[in-house]
């Protein structure tokens, strides 16, 4: 396997009509066998803010400053928009990363738009805003340093313990009720993490950022996202114990779905990860989506539906109760503090 990598293969990209493929292992064909290193390319959008059309994942706008995503998390839903940018759901996603250096501005001058009404703006609502690029870019902070000079309510969705690198803009914003983050936690065990979602923090790591944020006074949730059946299910009540225990607040979970080209990436890795239960995992997978490895239907695509299911959600339910019934819930956002300014001249309020 490829060492520090999630997918272990290249997959079609549906839009192009001629690919690069090795036919013969002793042929002239030169492709080469070591994990491939990750290659980043500026990229220079018009806008950043996105409107979520979607009914069922909880936001109304995203930005995501980096496209691809070094995490390599095999399951990740995003590596299919990388084919919208000629690569691939497999290796591509997670090695050529694309980055928007311009987004602060792009962001600011967004939110100076006369018909901007405050409202939460999620950072990562496709791929993660604290991948590895950012401890070097800084593309993030600089977007949360205009949220805080404009007053606007901004989410947060990682995996990455680089998000306490920012514990003094979050602060600030958390003393006015402006953010709010939710931490993916997919395993406590080290082993699956590390083939899972290779390049992330570890689960003692995310833990302690949990932990730091929390005693910041930053409302946390926690994301046991995706469920694997098979592979994951069964740490739920330690999952959530654990994060409860670190300071976070509540918790939600997704079951897993293998939309587009993800199936084929996901169903190569898992036979070579975990050959013992391959088996078992993808017919688990295909029963919570009535026999298949994806579901599009909104409100069920995330949820699954089946007995294992229910059971499942049981089991989510009552850990729920346990572990955060006593536990306040995190605040609503607000947005009566938005100034629509300027620094350096009166500003339209």
């Amino acid at each position: 396997m490829y060492k520090g990598r999630g997918a272990q293969i290249q997959v079609k990209n549906r839009f192009l009509k001629h690919e690069y493929v090795q036919e013969h292992l002793e042929a002239i064909d030169e492709f080469d066998e070591e994990a491939p290193r990750s290659k980043y390319i500026p990229i220079f959008p018009k806008t950043i803010v996105n409107k979520v059309e979607s009914p069922d994942v909880g936001m109304d706008y995203s930005i995501n400053p980096y496209q691809g995503c070094e995490h390599g998390c095999i399951y990740c839903f995003a590596r299919n928009s990388h084919e919208y940018w000629g690569y691939n759901a497999g290796l591509d996603f997670e090695r050529v990363i694309l980055f928007k250096e311009n987004a602060p501005q792009l962001l600011e001058k967004h939110l100076q738009k006369p018909t901007w009404n405050p409202a939460t703006i999620v950072l990562s609502g496709n791929t993660d805003c604290y991948q590895p690029l950012e401890r070097q870019k800084r593309i993030t902070r600089g977007m949360l340093e205009v949220f805080l000079k404009y007053r606007n309510p901004v989410g947060i969705i990682t995996k990455n313990a680089l998000i306490t690198r920012d514990l003094d803009i979050l602060g600030e914003l958390s003393d006015m009720t402006l953010t709010t983050v939710l931490f993916s936690i997919t395993s406590l065990k080290e082993e699956v993490r590390r083939k899972l979602e290779p390049r992330t923090a570890t689960a003692k790591q995310k833990l302690k950022a949990v932990e730091k944020l929390s005693k910041r006074g930053i409302p946390v949730r926690i994301m046991i996202g995706p469920i694997i059946p098979g592979l994951n299910d069964h740490e739920i009540p330690n999952i959530m114990e654990a994060a409860s225990n670190a300071g976070a607040l509540t918790a939600g979970y997704t079951m897993i779905r293998l939309n587009g080209q993800i199936g084929d990436v996901f169903e190569n890795w898992v036979e070579q990860a975990f050959p013992d239960r391959a088996d078992k995992i993808i017919n688990q997978i295909k029963g919570a989506h009535g026999g298949k490895l994806n579901e599009s239907r909104f409100g069920n695509r995330m949820r699954g539906e089946g007995k294992m299911v229910q059971s499942i959600n049981r089991m989510f339910e009552l850990s729920k109760a346990k572990y955060f019934g006593h536990k306040p819930k995190p605040p609503k956002l607000r947005t009566d503090l938005f100034v629509k300014t300027d620094r350096g001249q009166m500003g339209l309020f």
